[in-house]
């Protein structure tokens, strides 16, 4: 069978069922007279299939409407099924379905001989099942399964409760009852913690054991106090802490039930419940591996509870729950709200709120546009009006105060302020001076709470900075969360928040993941977040998350959220934002050597076990057809190219290219500070380039040295010239930030301003003759912008172009392979001045085009890939890379039968465990003091930008040896044909802490320690309780390997790095 001819089978067949049960989808066996007519008619039965398809015979995924009827669950992803235990699992054939209505060419559905034989064709088939109004209900069966009604059970209920029940949670209990696993997709608020306490309360009624899973450790404190004053016999196990393990209900992050997975734990034999809550955060790109390999291990006579926020494709993931573990799962999904939300949009520098989003959730687009025309342009970058930086200050009162003073005075409170930096945070509270929330009642409760909380410090703890600088700001009711707090300023301020003695709450968007706090107002300071990319819109899933706080239950008959903006913005953005659906589940699932390891350990499975159950897996099959009509719509699109004179154009491109890489060799050369530097003076005009940032002309203000923060242990400075350039307005909210710094948008008319942007000699394009005169005082706005003023001046002076320097006879660059570029650059500008196509009419449509179609081949060329990449078994060549280089350093014998240094690897999870590892085998630690062995590990979980002074001669010497080691594997990465930059690998391991460490495990106190860097206090402690972490990892691997002098080193280690504000207890323990 030809690539073009292997078939999706889309199958449609009237089922069972009891009373709540509709038709059910299923597969009819056509297996058979496809391989009879396989070789004379392939492509008829294909298109005959694809007739009946694009008929109506599937629909895309989404929400299951909340409409009732007794008809088929239509399908919206693999149908994937396990096979008895006893069969031949490879055999296991993808069924597909196609969400695409349109009409396409049935070529372009077939193909994938690489999916074996069809002979035997395993399906899930999905139910709907009738329920009360608000409310849908769907159930996952495994192919072969009938279903069977559920059932309400005539013995008392495991737990009753002093309120009615809405329709979701009485559905969903009444799976629990049944004995089946439930994922239940709700709202923030709506009360799905309620199926949760059910499922623990039979779990303890039956004698069993329930283990409860949070995405983080925080979350996981707060989870044990709640569960222990509801049922008393409950444990913690964190890492950090361990408390009662041996109870019936134990809660834990889903790091140690992966980890109690891998190792066998005895628990595990007594658990028949496991509740996965916000498993939304499995889409998380750092640690939502976790989640897929937690799931994938557990035992299949376990039974599921997850709880998750709105999910698209809620339906897909219960599918891929009853494919691993042969169970029915069901799907409880409601998209109401107990209070509903009204949203109102602020213009920046308005006069009022606009209600854009009704509470019945219609857009009202005439407020939409009058908001828009009250927008006046604030000139603060997406700040609310909050004025920082080098020149320090604000400018009267800020946006953000007007809004919070109305929101204050029409009695909206208590309020949420969504910010999306801890600084902003900050400055937002810094700004409230003037206003207070509190009686003298609450204002004594607060000192209450505050004094009982710090009680828990040392002396010298309670003088920190940050702990004086924050109980201003609550007794007046005023609150700031996000992560560069104190661990115990956190807590102490989510206590008193929930108790209602903070009024306006500014926080980061974590703050909207975690314990029930709702507010009676959400306020979102910019409609506009940096992603650490680029600027952008909010999502709308990020949107629904932070906007679900909005509106307490039982207190408030709706819920306001409020979005600033402060830039022009299209209706249909803005519909996107307030009104879109929220973000999939979509995985995240990669290979991890620590991962690999363990599965060659463990006895009955492997890797390519993981691989072939993964939801990456399951998911990238469900895509297939796309991929298939999106490489038949770019081929005919690359067949649609007609371009005149082709080949000369083609030509002329070619040249463009070769000039490019000329330049860049040219500037490579130049920007060399030996021969640059002495160029620079005030006022010498530079073309800035970043990446393919073209800022045009700017001019120098001054240049300075400094360590290279990257790599503190080179001797060689670098320079960072402070230039006045003409940014975006909304890039001036950091113009620091050289990442996120874009220009002025000239094709919407965008104007920009001039700020004072420090920028490495990588950013100069060219270097002009020419010099201005800048003004005395750049301070003002006004001055800067005069820079820009002079700069057009000249280029008006300048029509074929601002002078350049040349490096040779101007700049002296003594250089022969400056010299030979110099004439390859000149003979090819001169040729391309020349060319004849460049002097015909339709030249730039012409070329255009050309470009078009390489795009255009371009995305066709990936398109392939993608789809080739589908079509086999996802990331095994990944795994035969990362198993050769595990071979090739000692980790595994050529039977994969782990080695001594396998075995120690497969206890580090922490951290990079090859790095670890090798270091450990190489004898780097052994010379090392304790406290120096710690501040060397710090550079593997510390992962913050940050400043970096000049490291001691003992800390910088086994900094080196670390990196030697990183390049080793990273060569052997390289030579086992596995993607890695080198410099990137070794610069990923950030020496920033390494000083703060080694005198915190010396004795120093915390003030002491805040005075070496610049990084938040919160996440000094977060990353040595990471650090706590890696070590307890490094005791546990020395002791599998009997070396006990490691082992006692890493554990004083341990011990002198565990004392004091770090490790305070939780408020919640």
């Amino acid at each position: 069978m030809s690539d073009d001819e292997a078939l999706f089978d889309v199958f449609e067949e009237n089922g069972g069922g009891g009373s709540r049960t509709s038709k059910a989808t299923a597969g009819t066996d056509k297996m058979a007279k496809l391989e009879a007519e396989k070789q004379s008619g392939a492509k008829a039965l294909a298109a005959e299939l694809l007739q009946s398809m694009l008929q109506g015979g599937v629909t895309p995924a989404q929400p299951p409407s909340t409409k009732r009827q007794t008809q088929a669950a239509e399908k919206d992803g693999p149908s994937l099924a396990k096979k008895p235990r006893d069969e031949d699992e490879s055999k296991d054939i993808i069924a597909v379905s196609i969400d695409d209505g349109d009409d396409l060419d049935a070529a372009a559905i077939v193909g994938a001989e690489e999916f074996g034989t069809l002979e035997s064709l395993p399906r899930i088939q999905v139910h709907r099942l009738e329920t009360e109004e608000k409310c849908t209900h769907e159930v996952a069966l495994p192919h072969g399964m009938e279903y069977t009604a559920l059932k309400v059970p005539e013995t008392e209920p495991a737990q009753e409760y002093e309120f009615v029940l809405d329709p979701f949670q009485k559905e969903a209990i009444l799976c629990l009852d049944n004995y089946q696993s439930v994922l239940v997709s709700a709202h923030t608020s709506a009360g799905k913690t309620v199926v949760a306490l059910y499922a623990i309360a039979m779990s303890l009624r039956d004698k069993q054991r329930v283990i409860y899973t949070t995405p983080i450790k925080a979350l996981s404190n707060q989870k044990f106090r709640e569960l222990q004053e509801e049922f008393k016999d409950v444990g913690l196990m964190t890492g950090d802490v361990t408390l009662n393990p041996d109870a019936s209900c134990l809660v834990m992050t889903t790091e140690i039930l992966r980890s109690m997975l891998y190792r066998g734990s005895e628990i595990m034999r007594e658990v028949g419940w496991v509740v996965f809550d916000e498993i939304h955060y499995m889409r998380d790109k750092e640690r939502g591996v976790v989640w897929e390999e937690t799931i994938i291990l557990l035992p299949d006579n376990v039974h599921y509870v997850f709880l998750s926020a709105t999910i698209p494709n809620a339906r897909q993931f219960a599918e891929w729950v009853c494919f691993l573990h042969n169970q029915p799962c069901h799907v409880v999904y409601t998209d109401y709200r107990p209070t509903p939300l009204q949203h109102f949009i602020y213009p920046a520098g308005g006069d009022g709120l606009y209600e854009v989003v009704n509470i019945n959730n219609e857009f009202r687009e005439d407020k939409f546009m009058q908001a828009m025309s009250g927008l006046k342009d604030t000139g603060d970058g997406g700040r609310g009006g909050v004025q920082r930086g080098k020149r320090g200050g604000t400018r009267g009162e800020s946006n953000v105060v007007k809004i919070i003073r109305t929101i204050k005075d029409r009695d909206m409170v208590p309020c949420i302020v969504f910010s999306f930096s801890r600084k902003d945070c900050e400055a937002y509270a810094t700004s409230m001076k003037d206003m207070d929330f509190n009686d003298e009642t609450s204002k004594e409760m607060v000192l209450e709470i505050y004094n009982n909380a710090m009680d828990l410090l040392s002396e010298d703890d309670r003088k920190l900075p940050q702990i004086d600088a924050v109980l201003p700001f609550l007794l007046r009711g005023i609150g700031i969360h996000h992560s560069g707090l104190l661990p115990i300023l956190k807590e102490t301020i989510e206590i008193l928040f929930g108790e209602g003695l903070i009024k306006t709450l500014f926080a980061t968007e974590t703050f909207s993941m975690g314990l029930n706090m709702p507010a009676r107002t959400v306020l979102f300071t910019s409609a506009r977040k940096f992603d650490g990319k680029d600027y952008r819109w909010l999502t709308s899933g990020e949107y629904i998350q932070m906007s679900g706080r909005a509106g307490r239950r039982g207190k408030d008959d709706k819920g306001l959220v409020i979005l600033m903006v402060d830039q022009q913005m299209g209706a249909d953005v803005a519909k996107q934002i307030v009104r879109g659906t929220a973000d999939p589940i979509n995985s995240q699932f990669r290979l991890t050597y620590n991962m690999v390891l363990n599965l060659l350990r463990v006895e009955g499975i492997n890797p390519e076990y993981m691989l072939e159950r993964s939801f990456y897996q399951f998911q990238n099959y469900a895509a297939l057809p796309e991929l298939y009509a999106n490489v038949k719509r770019l081929e005919m699109k690359c067949d649609d190219f007609n371009i005149e004179n082709e080949l000369e154009v083609a030509g002329y491109y070619q040249m463009e290219k070769q000039i490019e890489m000329l330049r860049g060799e040219l500037r490579k050369i130049i920007n060399k500070p030996k021969h640059l530097i002495p160029f620079l003076a005030a006022g010498r005009l530079l073309k800035i380039e970043a990446g393919d940032r073209d800022f045009g002309w700017a001019s120098l203000v001054n240049y300075h040295r400094k360590v290279n923060p990257k790599d503190p242990l080179k001797a060689e400075m670098i320079y960072i010239l402070d230039v006045a350039m003409v940014i975006s307005p909304e890039s001036a909210k950091d113009p620091s930030n050289v990442g996120q710094l874009r220009p002025p948008d000239a094709a919407k008319g965008q104007k920009g301003v001039v700020e004072i942007v420090p920028l490495t000699t990588d950013c100069v394009a060219q270097v002009s003759a020419a010099r201005i005169k800048l003004p005395q005082d750049l301070k003002s706005f006004e001055a800067r912008q005069s820079v820009a003023r002079i700069i057009q001046a000249l280029q008006r002076r300048f029509p074929d172009g601002m002078p350049p320097l040349d490096p040779i006879k101007d700049m002296q660059i003594k250089d022969k392979a400056l010299e030979e570029t110099v004439k390859r650059l000149q003979s090819l500008e001169l040729r391309r001045k020349d060319h004849p196509l460049g002097k015909t009419t339709n030249f730039n449509a012409l070329y255009a085009t050309y470009q078009e179609k390489l795009a255009a081949e371009a995305d066709l060329k990936a398109a392939k890939a993608e789809l080739k990449k589908a079509k086999s078994l996802l990331q095994l060549d990944e795994l035969k890379c990362r198993k050769r280089v595990l071979r090739r350093i000692g980790y595994c014998d050529e039977s994969d039968v782990i080695t001594r240094k396998g075995r120690v690897a497969c206890e580090i999870s922490a951290a990079d465990e090859l790095l670890i590892t090798e270091m450990l085998f190489g004898g780097v630690f052994n010379e090392l003091t304790a406290p120096q062995a710690a501040a060397l590990l710090s550079t593997f979980v510390f992962q913050e930008n940050a400043e970096s002074g000049q490291l001691a001669d003992d800390l910088s010497g086994c900094l080196r040896s670390m990196q030697q080691y990183a390049r080793r594997i990273a060569k052997v990465t390289a030579e086992a044909k596995l993607e890695i930059d080198e410099d990137a690998y070794v610069e990923s391991f950030r020496p920033h802490l390494m000083d703060v460490v080694h005198s915190w495990c010396s004795g120093a106190t915390f003030a002491e320690i805040l005075k070496k860097t610049d990084v938040f206090e919160g996440s000094i402690i977060r990353a040595l309780r990471r650090l706590e972490e890696l070590l307890r990892e490094m005791v546990n691997a020395s002791k599998s390997i009997e070396n006990k002098e490691m082992e006692a080193k890493f554990e004083e280690a341990r011990t002198r790095l565990k004392r004091d504000i770090v490790f305070a207890a939780s408020l919640y323990l």
